[in-house]
């Protein structure tokens, strides 16, 4: 790809508009944003443009202003065809359905500005496909498609693989993806890219593309992801920085590792007041479940018609509902997971609160960006710690955030199940040379670097498919080494439709109390595969101890009031980011710095000056630290990792591993120690992995010396050592079946 083109403002912006859409604007605004000013010549000049701004800059506009705007002039001269012209991709159905709801301002005063102006009506019909889309809808669409056509990743696909849906299609010149930084870092972003290649092949031309996000690192890598590995793209970079009310909010009660029952019900009472104290607030949890519990108990203390919760488990009328009564003041508050995290139209919203750390800087900075979501308008934010640990997480993070970092999104690798099924579903729809189709999939980012050996290996299975007791599946494809084509078989296409996306179907599993054998409820599918034996969760109000996980059923044990050291819903709670625990690192480096320079007081007065805590806080986080400092002789950091050792009051050993790399890579690091462990002594032991920490239970019999276990892995051998401990863990065969599943097996 040629290097990107940084845009810089113009003065006359909006000369290149139809006059109708020139009065609109002059009507509707004092005047065009920074990130409009800059993006709307490059849209105009038929350019591939990137549009990263601040929540609340105008990007939506910027994109499909321009887009609409060249509908007009061909309009006024002949009624516009029933063709659809401009294609709109967002990742959440909700989404997709506010775009289409704001399209119709816009529509309505561009045709309001014609009759004014004495010009010929234009009508632009616009219309949403997703997977809430009713049969009677979608027929309608293929008899006369809409010139604007929103849907999601998931619905283009099933579109691009059905005859239908390819001719509505064909006539698309325009596509806008929103949100792209939502999607680019998973197997959907390249699931999307690769979409995007066929959809080209389909037009026949190339299409102008343009893509918006409020967080997106680094800039050029995103702009390679929107339009592929060869084609140029200009970037309007107007920064994620805007002035923002952050704090952190902390019950009176000190906080311990585990919240009480006293210490949730002073949340809620602070809750209870800010709500009160604005017109509508915002609050954002990590997890269903504890979305469900704080709306209920903010429920009884505010009533049921002023607050709820909003969540992807809970039903497309509920959802709707939910955000029209929040847009419309009725409703006070709103507890939502990630499903309000993007730019959702939910009205004005004049506070965001997020209980515990999202584990992310950037997720924060989105859901915060919620509130003042309009130009002018100062987004407001409180952030509530949950233990002691997340304390200094939120510390950090809300450090990190005031000093403009934001976290890296990396693109995939090439997914193989992600290419075997898109090559299933292109074939269906036409035949295709080997080569040529090869070479279309290579333009998509994600794939850039995939070698022709490669691509062929993945045509080569779905078109063999493999061998089972009951003959040979998978075989979708009919593939001629000899002439170099690829042609569908008669299940090929039937495949594609029912089992596409990469959204991975997840079940749930039973928890069984032991010895009792006892149901004692249920746990989240991923939950059940990622745990580990003697990983220490909560249920309801109690503790349990994990013992074993079978088919369906995970077995546990009362855990006798010990804290938690793993998220209840582990598929939904997210993983720290490394840039989130870099902050964290340097927090610890410069408390421990102080610490051992001049004492309490002075890791006191540096989270007061330094990252804005308040007499109180401060003191609460400054002994956390003290007394972990006082206890190991250091605080743990990246470059200075701690071994301790101790024995439980049964007599147990456990090794703790202080690491705050974060669990991704505590995870990797704890698998591979406990299988070097389970050699070493021949012993099935225990093992858990946190942010901060790695905790080994090897029970009373064993003894070795601490310095040797920082050799048990060495850098030349420890990713091959990881791969074979997590060939033995449940969670390879829940992965596995992921992955076939994406693949069409």
């Amino acid at each position: 790809m040629n290097a990107p083109t940084t845009a810089s403002p113009r003065d006359n912006t909006v000369s290149g508009f139809h006059p109708a859409t020139r009065r609109w604007l002059g009507q509707a605004f004092a005047g065009p944003t920074d990130a409009q000013a800059r993006a709307w010549p490059l849209i105009q000049a038929g350019r591939n443009t990137l549009v990263a701004a601040p929540t609340g800059s105008g990007k939506t506009l910027a994109a499909f202003l321009a887009a609409l705007d060249g509908l007009v002039p061909e309009g006024e001269r002949f009624p516009l065809p029933a063709e659809t012209r401009v294609l709109y991709v967002s990742p959440l159905r909700a989404l997709s359905n506010d775009i289409h709801r704001n399209l119709e301002l816009p529509l309505a005063g561009i045709r309001r500005a014609l009759l004014e102006l004495g010009l010929p009506d234009v009508e632009i019909t616009t219309a949403v496909r997703t997977g809430d889309t009713s049969a009677a809808q979608r027929e309608r669409m293929k008899k006369v498609p809409p010139q604007v056509l929103v849907t999601t990743p998931e619905s283009l696909y099933l579109l691009l693989t059905a005859d239908g849906g390819r001719r509505m299609l064909e006539t698309v010149r325009t596509v806008i993806v929103d949100e792209i930084h939502a999607l680019a870092g998973s197997k959907r972003g390249a699931h999307l890219a690769l979409s995007l290649e066929r959809l080209e092949a389909l037009c026949g031309r190339d299409l102008q593309r343009i893509g918006l996000s409020a967080t997106q690192k680094p800039i050029e890598r995103m702009a390679r992801f929107l339009v592929g590995s060869d084609r140029d793209c200009a970037t309007v970079d107007a920064g994620h920085i805007r002035d923002r009310d952050l704090a952190l909010a902390l019950p009176d009660s000190p906080l311990e590792t585990v919240m009480s029952n006293e210490v949730w019900g002073e949340i809620y009472d602070q809750l209870e007041t800010l709500i009160e104290q604005h017109r509508t607030t915002l609050i954002f949890v990590n997890t269903r479940r504890l979305a469900e519990r704080a709306a209920r108990y903010l429920a009884e203390r505010l009533g049921e018609e002023a607050v709820t919760a909003h969540h992807g488990s809970l039903a497309k009328e509920h959802r709707l509902d939910a955000e029209q009564r929040l847009k419309a003041g009725s409703l006070r508050a709103l507890i939502a997971t990630a499903s309000l995290e993007l730019g959702i139209d939910i009205g004005d919203i004049d506070l965001v609160c997020q209980l515990g750390s999202p584990r992310s800087i950037a997720a924060f900075l989105q859901r915060v960006g919620r509130s003042g979501h309009a130009l002018g308008k100062l987004p407001k934010g409180r952030l509530f710690p949950l233990s002691r640990d997340d304390l200094a997480e939120c510390t950090a993070l809300l450090h990190a955030a005031n000093a403009g970092t934001l976290d890296a999104i990396g693109l995939p690798a090439a997914p193989r199940d992600v290419l075997a099924q898109q090559i299933v579903a292109e074939v269906a729809a036409r035949e295709w040379d080997e080569t040529a189709l090869y070479q279309r999939y290579r333009r998509a980012a994600p794939y850039a670097d995939l070698g022709r050996e490669q691509f062929g290996e993945i045509a080569r299975m779905v078109a063999e498919g493999y061998a089972t007791k009951r003959g040979r599946r998978g075989a979708y494809l009919h593939r001629d080494a000899v002439n170099g084509k690829l042609r569908a078989r008669r299940n090929a296409r039937i495949a594609a439709a029912t089992s596409g996306g990469v959204i991975p179907d997840q079940f749930d599993y039973d928890v069984v109390l032991s010895p009792e054998g006892i149901s004692i409820g249920s746990v989240n599918e991923d939950f059940a595969f990622e745990s580990l034996p003697g990983s220490i969760f909560q249920l309801g109000n109690r503790s349990y101890r994990i013992l074993k996980v079978e088919t369906a059923r995970l077995f546990v044990e009362d855990a006798q009031g010990q804290p938690p050291n793993i998220p209840f819903w582990f598929g939904e709670a997210p993983g720290r980011s490394d840039e989130l625990s870099d902050a964290v690192n340097d927090l610890r480096q410069r408390v421990n710095d102080a610490l051992g320079d001049a004492g309490l007081a002075a890791a006191r007065d540096l989270l007061q000056t330094e990252y804005g805590l308040d007499e109180g806080t401060a003191r609460q986080l400054a002994d956390y630290y003290a007394a972990g400092h006082a206890a190991l002789g250091a605080l743990p950091t990246k470059e200075n990792i701690v071994f301790e050792r101790f024995f439980d009051e049964a007599g147990d050993q456990h090794l703790v591993i202080h690491s705050p790399w974060g669990s991704r890579i505590n995870r990797a690091w704890g698998v591979s120690l406990r299988k070097r462990f389970c050699r070493r002594f021949n012993f099935e032991l225990q093992a858990a992995a946190l942010e901060d920490s790695i905790v080994i239970s090897l029970g009373a019999v064993h003894s070795f010396p601490m310095e040797e276990v920082a050799a048990y892995l060495k850098s030349e051998t420890a990713a091959e050592v990881a791969r074979q401990a997590v060939l033995n863990l449940p969670l390879f065969g829940n992965r596995w079946r992921w992955v076939a599943t994406a693949a069409l097996a």
